[in-house]
């Protein structure tokens, strides 16, 4: 591991941590990403942020691909490097179209993307700046696609989204390497460019 954390890492013991060290063995060879090591200073902040993501992934009225997209651009938005490189990798294993994964750091220039996806990824980035860039119009295509309970999930699972990105970027986590593990390097590096506010 690198050691770019702000925190070091924790010991990882008891059947919670026995459990994250099989699925880390499962999922990279027995690696232990840095970022898992040092949220283990409380076990409970890992357990019930999983849970919650576990059960917002369930929600039904926005389908998985649209919610990995919007996380991925989240956290590409935010510069948080250990999700995009986690969300590469859960692209892989839950059947999601690899080219797309690839190319959301730079969507904006992709040929890959549905007009839906394109909004539903402008809404992740909107909600992710600082401050909020969201329009009503934004809204209204979303509403108009997936109805009012799918805008509100979408909205709810970006805030969550937008929650993870923040803390792993405040307390310096980076890439573990997930993505090269699942052999699914990104393809485009995010791009740089000035958003106009409303």
């Amino acid at each position: 591991m690198t050691g770019t954390a702000r925190l070091p890492q924790a010991e990882i013991t008891g059947l919670s941590g026995w459990l994250v060290k099989s699925m880390a063995k499962r999922m990279m060879g027995g690696d232990i990403p840095e970022g898992v090591g040092v949220m283990w200073h409380s076990p409970k902040v890992v357990k019930d942020t999983s849970m919650f993501g576990r059960k917002a992934n369930k929600w039904p009225n926005v389908p998985s691909d649209l919610k990995a997209l919007s996380h991925m651009v989240a956290a590409s938005t935010i510069g948080c490097t250990w999700c995009l490189d986690f969300g590469y990798y859960q692209s892989q294993h839950e059947g999601l179209d690899l080219a797309k994964a690839r190319e959301v750091p730079r969507w904006r220039a992709s040929t890959v993307f549905t007009p839906l996806e394109r909004r539903v990824m402008a809404y992740a980035e909107a909600m992710c700046q600082l401050p909020l860039a969201v329009t009503d119009d934004m809204v209204d295509e979303l509403q108009a696609d997936l109805g009012p309970a799918g805008v509100l999930e979408l909205t709810a699972w970006i805030a969550c989204a937008n929650m993870t990105a923040r803390m792993g970027v405040a307390l310096g986590l980076e890439a573990a390497g997930m993505s090269a593990h699942c052999g699914l390097p990104p393809l485009a590096e995010r791009e740089e460019r000035e958003v106009e506010r409303a």
